[in-house]
């Protein structure tokens, strides 16, 4: 009896702490370093009336420093403005919890990229790496994110995270509230 309440418990616990498995895109450890970096994963989806506005996650890990990649893609048949980074920019993590997490940019700045495709659409692409303050970890992982704001440099924009997007990009199914506590043990 005690050794199948004992087997009962063990998985229920190891169901409960299951977590994704780290998917990379990129692993290299050479005499120059150290590069570490999750595949690009969906946060963020909006398509409506011509536009399309998606936001990226990746973790990455340079020579032992962990940071946040954030890229957002654009597409318009119109202008798309520009949303730069510099070194005042920061991105806040509201957690169900009530606790917040800032995260701040390394000072770069960035102002995207516009790209004309074949069809006349222009694509802004931007791209911020974001750095992680003490004790973030800890407390990114102990709750799901309901919002996210990111502090450009003249706007501020504010994202509701859902629990669950299926993409219209690719079909897969992302879970943007969890992200955190998914995979950042990729990088630790």
């Amino acid at each position: 009896m005690k050794t199948k309440i004992v087997l009962i418990f063990l998985l229920i616990f190891t169901f409960c702490n299951a977590q994704k498995d780290c998917d990379y895109s990129t692993n290299v450890n050479d005499s120059l370093g150290t590069y570490i970096a999750t595949k690009d994963y969906i946060v963020q989806e909006k398509i409506f009336g011509g536009k399309v506005n998606h936001i990226y996650f990746s973790l990455e890990k340079i020579d032992g420093m962990p940071v946040l990649k954030i890229q957002t893609i654009q597409k318009s048949m119109n202008f798309i403005q520009a949303n730069c980074f510099n070194k005042d920019s920061k991105v806040y993590f509201q957690l169900n919890n009530g606790k917040i997490v800032t995260l701040i940019h390394k000072n770069q700045e960035n102002c995207g990229t516009v790209i004309r495709d074949e069809s006349g659409f222009n694509n802004r692409i931007n791209t911020g790496y974001f750095m992680f303050l003490k004790n973030s970890f800890e407390i990114l992982k102990s709750a799901p994110i309901t919002l996210m704001r990111i502090k450009y440099a003249i706007e501020t924009h504010d994202f509701v995270f859902k629990s669950e997007i299926v993409s219209e990009i690719d079909g897969k199914t992302y879970n943007p509230d969890t992200y955190f506590i998914n995979y950042l043990k990729c990088i630790e």
